[in-house]
């Protein structure tokens, strides 16, 4: 059921600022806007044309609260598809707040999260997954992630799902079809036509689904952890990365105690560099527990970066290789980054002498911010980027991966059916299923716990 009172809440932060916009939605919207607002004009809100703009104050009776903007839009042609106005007034608290009581007190209600992005779902403006493309976009902090949303809300992902289920749906009415007449043994669905859509889908599925795993790092950033033994330059790499002083560096072995965390975009996409405690035997409690800890973020990381002191190979090389055997046959599909830190301090045969041993080595001078550069590079490398280049669809929700692995399922149980000249009614069934998974993506198919869920996670005022 589509609710039809009207909602307010505030749009912009909340806090104090240069201007706020106060959002109302609902039949009553224009009305209700119109009864306390003054044009400076004259003009009365419910005779003006939808898309415009009008300079006037907000009156409470006999005072004067604010001078402000209201834009109106009417629906069908708004956001949420009903009559709307935005009121933008000075960014005082108390004014928002003052603005807001005297458009409950004439009739609207505080607006639930996600209220306004749930009514234009509700109206058709929007369909389920690009409701959803709305919250990445306000929570997307890079590049790479915001161009997803947008491509998203778009309707890129959504025109692909609906494009494969109603070619599905066409050939399902045909299936239907042919149980209604399945005493005449006929067949109104082509078998060759039939097979060849379900291949196009199980390759367009199959597509969307390997692409989650690009999706879903480029959404929640590339958790990197820097790893290593105590003193070799861990904590001065991570500064060197961010560009300032965000870990304690010290002489002294063993002074990252607990892992340290902090994001840095690079080429668009968002990393997670986590520095953790250096890894040693020790008997200093408070220290093993922070390797341990070490251990459990490189089980969480997606890139392993092991970092060792360069200078020190000719004593420690053979106990370095030793301990890059072990991660690598502890986490094998796990990109690993070898870094030869205080290359600064080599001659030029060490240096070859390094490459010769470790063909991979990445050599830096962290304290120098030499080679820095080449790392971020090198890191870039290790996210398929390509289909951001080429505007393809990714897939970056859990709920649509969840979706599109059940619909795989299903396709792939009609593909069988087909092949094995499996009856009619049991092919229906599995398209059917298949058909309801679709739906469950953009919202065709839909109930009120899952709305509920979806839109709870929005911001108040979107």
């Amino acid at each position: 059921m589509i609710p039809h009172d009207s909602i307010v809440a505030l749009a912009t932060p909340s806090g104090a600022g240069a201007i706020a916009v106060i959002r109302i939605s609902g039949e009553d919207a224009i009305i209700i806007g119109n009864s306390v607002f003054r044009s400076i004009k004259n003009k009365n809100l419910l005779q003006q044309k939808t898309h415009t703009l009008h300079l006037g104050h907000i009156i409470d009776d006999t005072k004067t609260l604010d001078e402000v903007l209201v834009s109106i839009f009417k629906g069908p042609n708004s956001y949420t598809g009903e009559n709307t106005i935005e009121i933008s007034c000075h960014g005082s608290t108390y004014i928002q707040q003052q603005i807001i009581q005297l458009l409950l007190r004439k009739g609207c209600r505080m607006a639930n999260a996600g209220e306004f992005t749930l009514r234009a779902f509700l109206n058709g403006k929007l369909d389920l997954s690009q409701a959803e493309a709305v919250a990445d976009l306000i929570s997307s902090d890079n590049e790479a992630s915001h161009q997803i949303a947008m491509q998203q809300m778009r309707g890129g992902f959504s025109n692909e799902i609906a494009k494969l289920r109603e070619e599905l749906l066409n050939f399902a009415s045909l299936i239907e079809l042919e149980l209604d007449f399945a005493e005449e043994d006929v067949e109104f669905a082509d078998r060759t036509q039939f097979h060849e859509l379900l291949n196009r889908i199980e390759f367009v599925l199959k597509r969307l689904i390997d692409s989650f795993a690009v999706g879903n790092v480029i959404k929640n950033g590339i958790p990197v952890a820097i790893v290593g033994e105590p003193n070799v330059g861990k904590s001065t790499l991570l500064n060197a990365l961010l560009n300032e002083e965000r870990a304690i560096v010290s002489e002294i072995a063993g002074t990252t105690r607990d892992t340290i965390e902090d994001e840095l975009v690079i080429g668009g996409i968002g990393f997670r560099f986590i520095d953790t405690a250096g890894i040693r035997e020790t008997e200093d409690v408070v220290e093993s527990i922070g390797i341990r800890k070490t251990f459990e973020k490189i089980e969480q990381a997606q890139v392993v970066v092991f970092l060792f002191d360069s200078s020190e190979f000719k004593v420690s090389g053979l106990k370095l290789k030793v301990e890059l055997e072990k991660i690598k046959n502890q986490f094998p599909l796990k990109p690993l980054v070898i870094i030869g830190n205080k290359a600064d301090k080599l001659e030029e045969n060490e240096i070859q002498n390094l490459k010769a041993e470790i063909p991979e080595i990445l050599l830096i001078s962290a304290k120098e911010k030499l080679g820095v550069e080449d790392l971020k590079n090198q890191l870039l490398s290790f996210v398929n980027t390509g289909a951001l280049r080429n505007n393809e669809t990714i897939v970056t929700n859990t709920r649509h991966y969840d979706s599109l692995l059940k619909a795989l399922d299903e396709i792939q149980k009609v593909k069988f059916g087909l092949e094995t000249n499996l009856s009619s009614d049991l092919m229906a069934l599995d398209i059917k299923e298949a058909l309801y998974q679709f739906g469950m993506i953009t919202g065709q198919v839909t109930n009120d716990e899952l709305l509920g869920n979806i839109f709870a996670n929005f911001c108040i005022g979107k």
